[in-house]
């Protein structure tokens, strides 16, 4: 992502205003992924979060916070049975108009209050779906509120035995201003396009990270930095996490 500064101040509620940006810019972000119009998905970010799941040998997918879905048709296309949320119902019309996947318009409040009782929803589709579980959980630039400590949490009864979780995002080196946890905003400036709305995000640093995710019942098990072929520098940060004792 293309960051602006960080504000001196931001609306009250942030997480609200993270998730109604997603509706707002929608066709503009659809428009930017399918043509190819983000610098560091086509230098290497797309293809790392790709190639992590299919050397995993998962055979199914969650992918939270799918988006346009272009991430379900990419795994679909190796062989990867794929079901995709989406907290935008925007965006998630847009998905199921291109296929590739199952896709369903679930927030992450609902996903993490509900994760129990939703596995079956969201693999119901599938008649040889035995086990609701998911051998990898996927959130692809997809963590982007400060409150995912329940969520992650609640990912672990959506993954089966031997399951990983990948979660790619900005690397924190890219980050403008201090390295520090803490909200920023993402303008879209570099992208393009008719973007109506600037985006609150949370952004960590790698302790921070670490720090979520061990709270929230996951080892990290792997730190990838897919760098950038020409400038050498680090495109994003990729963890492979597996829940804790299992």
């Amino acid at each position: 992502m293309n960051d602006a500064p960080p504000p001196t101040a931001f609306p009250p509620d942030p997480e609200a205003d993270l998730l109604a940006s997603w509706d707002a810019n929608a066709a503009a972000w659809t428009a930017s992924v399918r043509e190819g119009a983000i610098a560091s998905r086509r230098a290497g970010t797309d293809a790392a979060i790709v190639e992590a799941v299919a050397q995993s040998g998962a055979k199914t997918a969650l992918d939270v916070g799918c988006g346009e879905g272009w991430l379900a048709r990419a795994l679909a296309a190796r062989g990867v049975d794929v079901t995709g949320v989406d907290g935008s119902a925007v965006l998630v019309a847009a998905a199921q108009a291109r296929g590739g996947g199952r896709f369903l318009a679930v927030t992450y409040e609902a996903l993490a209050a509900n994760a129990g009782t939703l596995g079956g929803t969201l693999r119901a589709a599938d008649l040889r779906a035995a086990d609701p579980r998911f051998e990898a959980v996927v959130c692809n630039f997809a963590l982007l509120g400060e409150s995912v400590g329940g969520l992650l949490a609640a990912l672990r009864t959506l993954t089966a035995p031997g399951g990983r979780l990948f979660v790619q995002t900005l690397h924190p080196l890219n980050l403008d201003g201090p390295y520090a946890d803490g909200w920023r905003v993402e303008t879209f400036a570099a992208f393009g396009g008719a973007y109506r709305a600037p985006m609150p995000w949370y952004a960590r640093t790698v302790g921070g990270w670490v720090r979520v995710l061990r709270a929230a019942g996951w080892a990290v098990e792997d730190v990838r930095e897919p760098i950038h072929p020409e400038s050498g520098r680090p495109l994003s940060l990729l963890l492979v996490a597996a829940v804790k004792g299992a």
